[in-house]
Parts: C-alpha cells; structure tokens; sequence
C-alpha cells in the first residue's frame, strides 16, 4: 500500500507541473493584459507598472519566477487589487468554497448509495423506477436551473430557507448551495450503484453464499457491498471536479463569498497572479482528492496494490 501510495503521489506532483505549466502559458499568451483599461494608461505609466511587476522580462524567466515562488507558498501580488496579495484574497474565499464542497460531497454519498441499492434490491418496482426517474432530472438539469428552483421552493414558498447571501454562524445559508450542488454527483452515484450492484448480485460467489443458507441482509453486508463500491470510488474523481468547477457557477447564484467571485474577476481583469493561484488552489484540491480515491481503492481491491 506503501508503494501505491509514493507512486500515485509522484504522479500528481508530476501532474501538477504541468498544469501549472500549461496554465502559465495560457494566461500570458491570451490576448488583453491587466493594464488594458478603456482609457490607455500613457507609455512611461505601463512601462513603470509591467516593471514593476516584473511583467517586463523574458516570458521564461517569467515562469522560473513564479514556480520558485509557489514553492515558497508565494502566489505574488494581484495586479488589480493591490491591496491585497494573492494568498489573501484566496484565504478569505477558500473555507466558504472547501465548506460547499466537502458537504455536498458528503451528502451526494449519503443520498446517492442508499439510493442506489434501493434501486438495485427493488429492480423494476416503484421505487427503482422512482430514483431512475429522479436520478435523470438530477442530472438532465444543469446548477444554474435547479438552483433558482430550489430557491423558488424552499425560500420564496415554504420560507424554510435564506435565498442567498452567506452568515458564518448560520449553516442554514448553506443548505440550498449544497443541494443545488450534491443532487447530480448523488443521481451519478446512485445509477453507478444500482448497475455495479446487480451485477455482483449475479456473480457466483454471491449464489454460493445464498446456497450456504445465508440471508439476503448477511449477503448483502459481507460479500456484495464491498466489490460493488469499486466503480463508485473510482467515480470520485471526476465527482470531485465536478464539484470543484459547479462550485463557482453555485457559488455566483447564491451569492457566497467564496473562491469562484475571485476566479471571475480575476479573468475579466486579466490578474495574471489572481488566476493562476486561483488554477493552481483548484487543481492541487482536485489531485489530492482524486490520490484518496486511488488510495481508498487499493484498500477495498488488493489486486490493484500488487500490480
């Protein structure tokens, strides 16, 4: 496990490089810059500022600038709010932004495999057909349509819920962002469950285990729930960046202070600084949480640890 572990680490240190890498060049290379306002700033003033800001040298030495300082945990100065270095401006977004994701993670998981087994016990009955029904409106309708929908619902009928805006000491603003955000990932999760299930019901270890005598409870818990959580787990990390890219679209519609506000901006005002540690937050979250699930699938598959 120890050598699965060190492998799929260097894979995403390697990973990681090159989207830093690529990204680098990206920004630079698209047109517009962040001193390109409607009224032109006088040559001396840009030059003044691009010096400044070291925007004035070579593109490669540009970059070896900028990795020796995300070594150091620098992200660098933002170019439009001066006020503020990068590390900052992510540091008041980022615990909104880890907060939504880690809760709709967990609920999607919590309302996607019960489901899902629900559906796969109950094949062909009302309540399989039921989540499959739920499960394609989950997923047919995009976070900035199922959103306002629940706004519609729970704020501006029922008065249940805030319909945006964000208190720190009241989860209850949280509740419709997570919905909005968990309900695909948990429809995913309970059509993968439902499918990986009955296809290990199937298998002829699990007939054996009910020609034993064993009950449908007992066979369920110790041999099939387990190699039918394999296609689930490895599902994860794309869940993950699904939930990492809706997090800004969510985060817009309900209004919250988070990362996404800052990777919008940063973008329209070309803040180089601003997007790339924006990328760099966002892709360094996404790979850790992709090696948990490699991890949490060689723990439940030993044959995937001795490869």
């Amino acid at each position: 496990m120890l050598q699965l572990a060190l492998r799929r680490i260097a894979g995403l240190l390697v990973t990681l490089l090159a989207i830093v890498t690529l990204s680098f060049l990206i920004v630079r290379l698209a047109p517009g810059g962040p001193f390109d306002q409607e009224q032109a700033l006088a040559a001396p003033v840009r030059a003044n500022l691009e010096r400044l800001y070291g925007l004035d040298r070579p593109l490669p030495l540009q970059y070896l600038s900028y990795v020796r300082g995300l070594v150091r945990g620098d992200f660098g100065p933002s170019l439009r709010q001066r006020d503020f270095t990068v590390r900052e401006l992510i540091g008041q977004g980022l615990p909104v932004s880890v907060t939504l994701g880690l809760a709709a993670l967990v609920v999607a998981l919590v309302l996607g495999i019960p489901a899902g087994i629900v559906a796969a016990r109950r094949r062909g009955r009302g309540a399989d057909l039921g989540i499959g029904a739920a499960a394609a409106l989950a997923i047919a309708l995009p976070s900035f349509v199922s959103g306002p929908l629940l706004v519609l619902i729970f704020a501006l009928h029922l008065h249940w819920l805030p319909a945006g805006g964000w208190q720190a000491d009241a989860p209850r603003f949280l509740v419709l962002p997570v919905l909005t955000l968990a309900l695909p990932v948990a429809a995913s999760l309970a059509r993968l469950m439902r499918a990986s299930l009955l296809e290990v019901l199937a298998a002829p270890y699990v007939r054996s285990a009910r020609a034993r005598g064993l009950g449908e409870a007992r066979v369920l818990w110790r041999h099939a729930l387990r190699p039918a959580l394999l296609p689930v787990v490895s599902y994860l990390g794309p869940a993950v960046a699904f939930v990492v890219t809706g997090s800004l679209v969510v985060e817009s519609v309900f209004g919250l202070p988070g990362t996404g506000r800052f990777m919008v901006q940063g973008a329209i005002d070309r803040d180089y600084p601003l997007v790339m540690g924006m990328i760099v937050v966002y892709g360094a979250l996404t790979l850790v949480c992709n090696l948990a699930a490699d991890l949490a699938y060689g723990w439940l598959d030993p044959g995937v640890r001795h490869e």
